[in-house]
């Protein structure tokens, strides 16, 4: 099964979405911080058209085709409960700040500076509790929340590809 998310970024200051996923029953990623996007439908012509339906769906922004910048390297499940789903990250560059429009998918989205995720303070180790147990993950501690998982997973290789870049 694939899956396809945005990593929109936006200027003044440099800042991308991420998002709360709403709680459910039976969602393994039910309330975890994460970048909007979905499941691929059969309708889907591509992975892109999945991402694009799927922000437009969750936090009510019209993306576009030629906003996209790359896709990203795909990320999967490290746990081997979780569904099996291959993600596609597809990075996205808009003009400005579009207004928001949140689904019941969501419950709540947040601007995060790019220079709070790229300070040392912001990324620790977090203890989560999961079905073997409580384990340690590399994660942004974020004010609204903590990022782990597949969502850091993307977001660290974004930012260490930002940082090189930069040097």
């Amino acid at each position: 099964m694939w899956a396809a998310v945005a990593v929109m970024l936006v200027p003044s200051p440099d800042s991308l979405l991420l998002i709360r996923r709403a709680r459910r029953e039976g969602d393994p990623w039910s309330g975890h911080m994460a970048l909007p996007g979905g499941r691929c439908d059969p309708q889907d012509s591509d992975l892109i058209a999945t991402v694009i339906r799927e922000v437009g769906e969750e936090v009510g922004i019209s993306l576009e085709r030629g906003q996209l910048i790359t896709a990203l390297d795909d990320v999967v499940p490290q746990h081997p409960t979780l569904p099996p789903v291959a993600v596609r990250p597809h990075l996205f560059l808009l003009p400005a700040r579009p207004s928001l429009t949140l689904n019941l998918e969501v419950s709540e989205a947040v601007w995060v500076p790019l220079d709070r995720l790229l300070s040392s303070q912001t990324f620790q180790s977090v203890q989560i509790e999961t079905s073997t147990g409580p384990r340690d993950f590399p994660a942004y501690r974020l004010g609204s929340g903590v990022v782990w998982g597949m969502t850091e997973r993307i977001l660290t290789a974004l930012l260490d590809e930002i940082r090189r870049q930069e040097s």
